[in-house]
């Protein structure tokens, strides 16, 4: 019984990663999607060649284009298959929020062991439907309070107060896109940040992965 324990006690923890990525009509045009789907691609690769003797990382995909659905359910990197998306329809960005709240309360999903969660908000446009509400209990969960949060804007017509309302954190910018490769760049910085934590000895504890937060631009 006693080594039983000790194995279970050494195996890795989970570490979450959940991106929202926007798949609206408007992300269809100047090569924003096959560029979403190359970097989201190039990330899990990543992430599966990473080590997890310490932290596992574990990833899904949520998408708003028309409706909101979750596209990868949330599950080891290492055991990923990605299929690229297409972009079509409106911006359910509150919808989103909403399953992203349903995946990360659910227990078999994260359990309680699981290393912080990484949430990853994406979009080039504003919400179609009623997100305020459901940002707000998004962000009242508190393991998404405790979660490390990132944002992305794509193009000038992102809405900028949205995304900086989802990451919470004065200290803390929205990141920026102007063309369709910064994308690729901007999930490199992801990649990054969370490949670092997983190799870190306190996964838990925010890794720098390049210049501060404050002065990057893509």
């Amino acid at each position: 019984m006693s080594k039983l324990k000790e194995f279970t006690t050494q195996s890795p923890r989970p570490l979450p990663i959940v991106v929202l990525a926007d798949v609206s009509g408007s992300m269809g045009v100047d090569g924003k999607i096959q560029a979403l789907n190359l970097a989201v691609r190039e990330m899990i690769e990543a992430f599966q060649d990473e080590s997890d003797l310490r932290a596992e990382i574990h990833v899904a995909v949520i998408t708003f284009g028309g409706q909101s659905r979750v596209h990868l359910p949330l599950g080891r990197a290492r055991d990923a298959a990605w299929t690229d998306l297409g972009a079509n329809g409106g911006t359910p960005m509150g919808a989103a929020f909403e399953l992203a709240r349903t995946m990360v309360e659910d227990r078999d999903a994260v359990p309680s062991r699981a290393y912080r969660p990484t949430l990853v908000l994406v979009s080039d446009g504003q919400p179609t439907d009623e997100w305020k509400q459901s940002l707000e209990l998004l962000l009242k969960n508190e393991r998404v309070g405790k979660a490390f949060r990132m944002a992305l804007a794509i193009g000038a017509d992102a809405d900028h107060a949205v995304l900086q309302a989802f990451i919470a954190n004065p200290e803390a910018r929205v990141y920026r896109a102007d063309e369709a490769r910064q994308i690729r760049k901007f999930f490199q910085l992801v990649t990054m940040s969370v490949s670092a934590r997983s190799r870190s000895a306190n996964p838990n504890v925010a890794l720098s992965a390049g210049e501060p937060n404050g002065g990057w631009d893509l």
